[in-house]
């Protein structure tokens, strides 16, 4: 207390100067409609922009909540989709019944961990056995696909990433339906490359590349990319085409686990069927 007053009287002919000086701008102020009224407008305006900046931070705050709300409510929009369901059509003794039954179902989660300068990359998910995910389960996003769930504990999944020597995925060229495999060379973690597409295919610079309909774990027509360049080697009658993938994986933050619930009997019925040719 004693080096506050201390301080005071050392610095007094400050203090009495912004005391005269506020007293002479309150008396102008009260005394001119002019400048009474452009100081109310000042301090309104100021007044306003520090309200906004506050809120502005407030909702920066909320940022990730609303975010995993939104991806929530996503997920639950993708499982009302028509390319999640199975058409069930009966027509016997001439009644046509056609039934929508649920094929795929989504889950929302939040990337934890990602590489994607290595030769075999995994992401992380919060998301586990306790939320029902299992291995070979797909993961995507909005903007395309993302990998294949490879292990899973109780609270969390580890993802195989598209980037990664291993993973295939069977892909189309959506305008006309030719199918191949879909691999990554280890390159450039923003191409992949399809195979196996017939030279009787007039490919275009930016042709959309998506799922087929052939793959266990992918639901069709999910985006992958679009086609970028492409070549026929010597004595081959199939295109090998690189693809520029629409999936940032740099920028991954939420993304959706698919869960083919018919999957488990597809594999059983084509298991049985290899066994049989053996």
């Amino acid at each position: 207390m004693r080096s506050l007053l201390l301080f005071i009287w050392k610095h007094y002919f400050f203090f009495v100067f912004l005391l005269l000086e506020s007293l002479c701008i309150y008396l102008v102020v009260q005394n001119n409609y002019y400048q009474r009224a452009s100081f109310i407008n000042s301090s309104n305006r100021l007044s306003a922009n520090v309200l906004e900046t506050a809120t502005d931070i407030r909702q920066y705050f909320y940022l990730k909540d609303e975010n995993e709300n939104l991806s929530k409510e996503n997920a639950e929009l993708r499982s009302r989709l028509l390319e999640s369901k199975l058409v069930s059509i009966n027509d016997q003794h001439t009644v046509n019944d056609t039934t929508l039954h649920q094929k795929y179902t989504y889950t929302s989660a939040k990337v934890v961990s990602n590489t994607t300068n290595r030769r075999n990359n995994y992401l992380t998910l919060n998301k586990g056995s306790n939320q029902g995910i299992t291995k070979d389960m797909a993961v995507i996003t909005n903007t395309g696909i993302v990998g294949r769930v490879k292990d899973v504990s109780e609270n969390f999944c580890t993802v195989m990433s598209m980037l990664h020597s291993q993973i295939i995925v069977s892909a189309k060229v959506k305008k006309d339906g030719s199918f191949g495999p879909l691999t990554w060379d280890g390159g450039d973690y923003e191409y992949v490359t399809l195979s196996d597409i017939p030279t009787h295919v007039r490919l275009v610079k930016g042709d959309t590349v998506v799922t087929s309909p052939y793959s266990r774990d992918f639901p069709e027509n999910i985006r992958i990319g679009t086609v970028d360049t492409w070549e026929r080697k010597s004595r081959e009658n199939f295109y090998t085409v690189r693809v520029k993938l629409l999936t940032d994986f740099k920028k991954l933050t939420y993304v959706y686990i698919v869960n083919n619930q018919m999957r488990k009997e597809q594999q059983e019925l084509e298991q049985k069927s290899e066994t049989d040719k053996e």
